[in-house]
C-alpha cells in the first residue's frame, strides 16, 4: 500500500505542476513582414496548372527523372540531414523525459567484519556482518515554471527545423542536378553545331584548295580558311571538355560514379508553366528554408523562457521504497521494508549575475534569429521576383537569336553562292561563317538560360503552386 500511494504521489505531483503553473518567458507569435500581396513581375498566362513538388518531371525526359532518383536515393549530403533529422529527434526525446518521474532499482549487497576488541564488547554475535538492500527510487523536478516544458518547445522547433534543413538540401540538389542536366543537353547541341560548323569548313578549305590551284584564289584565301578550321577545332575540343566535367558532376550529385549519359536533344525539352498572375506572396511558407528559419526562431524563443525560469526556485520531488535486511531471503519480506519521501528547493540568492546574464544571451539568439527569419522572407520574395523576370526575358531573348540564327544561314548561304561565283573574296565568305556559328551557339545557350530560368523559379516558389481559380 505504501508502494502503490509513493507511486500516485510521484504521478500526481507532476501533474498538478503542470496544470497550475504558468509557464515563464514570451509566447512565440509568428512576426509581421510588410510584403506585397502579389509578385509584381508575374504576367498573364492561359495556363493555370498546379504544379506538384515533383517539378522536374514536366520536363519529360527520363534520364533526369532517373538521375533525381539517384541523387534522391545516393547523395551524401542529404544522408548528412537526414542523419542530423535523428539526433535532433533523439535529443527531443532525451528532453521530453524530463517531464516525467525517473524510476531507478537500486540494489546492494555487502559483507564485513566489525572488531571485537571495541568499546562495546561482543556477546555471543558473530563479528562477521552481510547487508541486502532493494529499493526502488524516484526523483523528479516539479515544473512549476515551465522550465521543462520551454525546453521541451524548443527541441521540438530544433527537430522540425532539422528536417526543413534537410527539404531545402533535398530541393537544392534537383535544381542543381537539373541545372547541370540542362547545361549538358546544351553542351552536346554546341558539339553538334560546331560539327557541323566543321564540315562546312572542310568543304570550303577543300574548294579553296582547288580554286588556289586552279589561280583563282590566292594563299592568303587558303590561310584564312585553315584559321577558320583549325579556331573551330579548338572550340570543339573545349565544349567536350566541359560536357565531361558536368557529366562528372552529375555523377557526384547521384552517387554514381560511374556514370554515362547518353546523348539527347536540349530542343526536345518542353518548358513548363508558368506562374499565374496574382499568385500571393505567402507561398513563400511553402519554402523550407523560410520554415527552418522560422523553427530556428521559435526554438530560441523557447530557451528564454528556460533562462528566465533557472532565476525562480528549483522544486523536487524524491521517494523510494524497498527492503534492507542481513539476510538476502528476507530482503522482501514486510518487517525488512523501508522508504523514504522529500521535497527539496533550491533558490538561487547571489550569482553575480550569472543567470540574468544568461537571459540577456537568450533573448540576443532571439533578436539575431529574428533578423535571419525577416531577410529569409525578404530574400524569397526577391528570388521569385528575380526568377520571373529572368524567365521572361531570356524567352524573348530566345525568340529574337532564332530568328537571328535563321537570318545568318541565309546569309551564310549567300555568302557562299558569292564566293564560288567570284563576285566576293573569301573574307565575306569567313565572316558569314563565324556570324552563324556565333549566332547557333548563341540560340542553343538562350535555349538552355530558359530552361534553367523555370528551375530556378521552381525553387524559389518551393517546388510548386496552386493556381488561383480562372474566373
Amino acid at each position: 500500500m505504501k508502494l502503490k500511494k509513493l507511486i500516485r504521489l510521484s504521478l500526481a505531483l507532476p501533474a498538478l505542476s503542470l496544470v497550475a503553473c504558468q509557464m515563464v518567458g514570451p509566447d512565440y507569435a509568428r512576426p509581421k513582414q510588410a510584403l506585397p500581396s502579389s509578385y509584381q513581375e508575374a504576367q498573364a498566362s492561359e495556363d493555370q496548372k498546379v504544379i506538384s513538388n515533383q517539378w522536374w518531371t514536366l520536363y519529360n525526359d527520363e534520364t533526369l527523372n532517373n538521375l533525381i532518383a539517384k541523387a534522391s536515393k545516393n547523395n551524401t549530403d542529404l544522408k548528412i540531414a537526414t542523419a542530423r533529422i535523428e539526433e535532433a529527434d533523439g535529443y527531443m526525446r532525451e528532453v521530453g523525459a524530463a517531464l516525467f518521474p525517473q524510476v531507478n532499482l537500486d540494489s546492494s549487497a555487502s559483507r564485513y567484519k566489525v572488531t571485537e576488541l571495541g568499546a562495546t564488547p561482543l556477546f555471543g554475535t558473530s563479528p562477521t556482518r552481510s547487508d541486502y538492500n532493494v529499493k526502488l527510487s524516484t526523483t523528479f523536478e516539479l515544473d512549476f515554471w515551465g522550465k521543462l516544458r520551454r525546453a521541451q518547445e524548443s527541441a521540438k522547433a530544433q527537430a522540425l527545423s532539422s528536417r526543413f534543413a534537410k527539404d531545402t538540401i533535398d530541393l537544392s540538389l534537383k535544381g542543381l542536378v537539373t541545372g547541370d542536366y540542362l547545361l549538358l543537353r546544351s553542351l552536346e547541341a554546341q558539339i553538334e553545331l560546331s560539327k557541323a560548323s566543321m564540315n562546312s569548313r572542310v568543304d570550303s578549305l577543300a574548294l579553296t584548295q582547288r580554286r588556289l590551284e586552279g589561280g583563282v584564289s590566292s594563299a592568303l584565301d587558303l590561310h584564312q580558311a585553315e584559321v577558320a578550321y583549325n579556331n573551330l577545332k579548338a572550340q570543339l575540343a573545349d565544349l567536350t571538355r566541359q560536357r565531361s566535367i558536368i557529366e562528372h558532376q552529375l555523377a557526384v550529385l547521384t552517387g554514381d560514379l560511374d556514370l554515362k549519359i547518353s546523348s539527347g536533344d536540349i530542343n526536345g525539352l518542353p518548358i513548363p508553366p508558368v506562374p499565374p498572375v496574382g499568385l500571393p506572396s505567402s507561398l513563400l511558407e511553402a519554402r523550407p528554408d523560410v520554415r527552418q528559419a522560422e523553427q530556428n526562431l521559435i526554438a530560441a524563443n523557447a530557451k528564454i523562457g528556460v533562462a528566465k525560469a533557472a532565476l525562480f526556485p528549483t522544486i523536487s520531488l524524491t521517494a523510494g521504497f524497498g527492503g534492507e535486511s542481513k539476510d538476502l531471503g528476507d530482503v522482501l519480506k514486510s518487517a525488512a521494508g523501508i522508504w523514504n519521501g522529500g521535497l527539496s528547493l533550491n533558490l538561487p540568492v547571489f550569482d553575480s549575475g550569472r543567470l540574468n546574464s544568461k537571459v540577456d544571451q537568450a533573448t540576443a539568439e532571439q533578436k539575431q534569429l529574428l533578423a535571419s527569419y525577416e531577410r529569409a522572407v525578404q530574400n524569397a520574395f526577391t528570388e521569385v521576383n528575380d526568377a520571373l523576370v529572368n524567365l521572361r526575358q531570356n524567352t524573348e531573348r530566345e525568340a529574337a537569336l532564332n530568328a537571328s540564327q535563321s537570318s545568318a544561314s541565309n546569309a551564310l548561304e549567300i555568302a557562299n553562292n558569292r564566293y564560288k561565283s567570284g563576285y566576293t573574296g573569301y573574307l565575306e565568305v569567313l565572316d558569314a561563317q563565324r556570324v552563324f556559328n556565333d549566332s547557333s551557339l548563341a540560340y542553343v545557350q538562350s535555349r538552355q538560360a530558359r530552361l534553367t530560368a523555370t528551375v530556378e523559379l521552381f525553387k524559389a516558389l518551393g517546388g510548386g503552386w496552386v493556381a488561383l481559380p480562372i474566373k
